[in-house]
C-alpha cells in the first residue's frame, strides 16, 4: 500500500500515510526504514520518495534528480543550522526545496524568502512560516523567477542566513552558475545574509559554470557529501570556512 501511494505521488510523510493507512507513526517508520534497506524507495525527513526518476513538477524543479540521496541528507543536516524566530533566504535550486520540504514539518517560527516557486508552494502549507516570494520573470521550462525585479525588496532586507546550491564551485572561482539572471538575484542575497551556507553535492566540486555569486571569502559554512574528494577538505579549511560532511 505504501508503495502504491509512491507510484501515484512520488513523494509522502508519515503523517499522509498514518491518515490513509491508519498505522502507527513508529510502525511506519520502521516500514520505511526496512523498505530503503531493500532497495524500494528512499527516505526523507519525515516521510519517503520514489527511486524512479519522474517529470512530475512536484518533485524536482528543474528534473535534477542527480545524487537525490546526498540532496536530502545536505538539506536535513542545513535544517538543523535553523533557529527559532530567522529570516532566511532560499534560492532555487533542488537542494533549497528539499529544505523546503523539510521546513513545512517544522514548529519554529521562520521568515523565508525566496524566488523558488515550488519552494515558496510547498511551505504556505505552515502557518508558522511567512513565505516572501521575489518577483521576477518566469522563463518557460523554469521554476525561478530572476532577473532585477527582485533586488529591490532584497535591499529592504536582512537575512540571518542564506542556503544556496550552485552549478559549480572552485576555491578561485566561488559559487558559479549558468543562468545570468538569477546570478543578479544570488549577489543580492550574499550582501543582505550575515551568513552564507553553500549546499552542493559531491558532482558541483570542482566544477566551473558561466559566472560567479559568490566568492569564496564569502561563503561561510559549505555542506557537502562524503563523496567529494578529501583533497577539497584541507583547501576548505585553510579558507577558514566551516566545512560540515555528511
Amino acid at each position: 500500500m505504501i508503495m502504491n501511494i509512491l507510484h501515484q505521488h512520488q513523494r509522502t510523510t508519515i503523517k499522509e500515510l498514518n491518515k490513509h493507512l491508519n498505522v502507527s507513526a513508529a510502525t511506519l517508520r520502521t516500514d520505511l526504514t526496512q523498505m530503503e534497506k531493500e532497495g524500494l524507495l528512499i527516505r526523507t525527513h519525515g516521510g519517503a520518495m520514489t527511486k524512479e526518476k519522474t517529470n512530475d513538477q512536484h518533485c524536482s524543479p528543474v528534473g535534477d534528480t542527480i545524487n537525490q540521496i546526498e540532496k536530502i541528507k545536505i538539506s536535513q543536516r542545513a535544517a538543523q543550522l535553523i533557529m527559532n524566530g530567522q529570516c532566511i533566504f532560499l534560492d532555487a535550486s533542488p537542494i533549497a526545496l528539499e529544505l523546503a520540504r523539510i521546513l513545512v514539518q517544522e514548529k519554529s517560527r521562520l521568515t523565508v524568502v525566496t524566488n523558488g516557486i515550488h519552494a515558496a508552494m510547498e511551505m504556505k502549507e505552515n502557518p508558522n512560516i511567512t513565505v516572501i516570494l521575489i518577483g521576477g520573470a518566469l522563463r518557460a521550462g523554469s521554476t525561478a523567477l530572476e532577473g532585477r525585479f527582485g533586488i529591490d525588496l532584497l535591499r529592504r532586507i536582512h537575512a540571518d542566513i542564506l542556503f544556496t546550491s550552485a552549478s559549480g564551485f572552485t576555491i578561485e572561482d566561488g559559487l558559479t552558475d549558468f543562468n545570468v539572471y538569477e546570478i543578479e538575484l544570488k549577489k543580492e542575497m550574499v550582501k543582505a545574509a550575515s551568513r552564507v551556507v553553500a549546499l552542493l553535492d559531491h558532482d558541483k566540486i570542482g566544477k566551473i559554470s558561466i559566472a560567479s555569486y559568490a566568492s569564496t571569502e564569502q561563503i561561510d559554512v559549505l555542506i557537502t557529501d562524503s563523496e567529494a574528494p578529501h583533497a577539497f577538505f584541507d583547501e576548505i579549511a585553510a579558507k577558514q570556512i566551516e566545512l560540515i560532511v555528511v
